[in-house]
């Protein structure tokens, strides 16, 4: 083969290749820099996991609250039967 047919044919070759690589879907590894790239989608497990966690701690917040304005309502309600036996004690 001719070394001027075979150095054209490779950089041909290797300008389809490195023309394809830019163009061809991104893999699992890292990703492509934005133009080509698509942005960065969290597995649905991931985001179950990171909800049920988020969730979870929501609720434990609001059972807390509700707790605590419990127990302030019990303390008020202590309190005010407290007060209503003093004055019917001192009656």
């Amino acid at each position: 083969m001719n070394d001027r047919a075979f150095y054209i044919a490779s950089a041909v070759v290797a300008v389809l290749i490195i023309a394809v690589s830019v163009i061809w879907p991104q893999g699992e590894g890292t990703r492509s820099p934005p133009p080509f790239g698509h942005p960065v989608i969290q597995p649905d497990y991931y985001r179950m996991v990171r909800e049920r966690d988020e969730r979870q701690a929501r609720e434990a917040r609001e059972k807390a609250a509700s707790a605590k304005q419990k127990t302030a309502l019990q303390a008020a309600a202590d309190s005010a039967s407290a007060s209503s036996s003093a004055k019917r004690a001192a009656q």
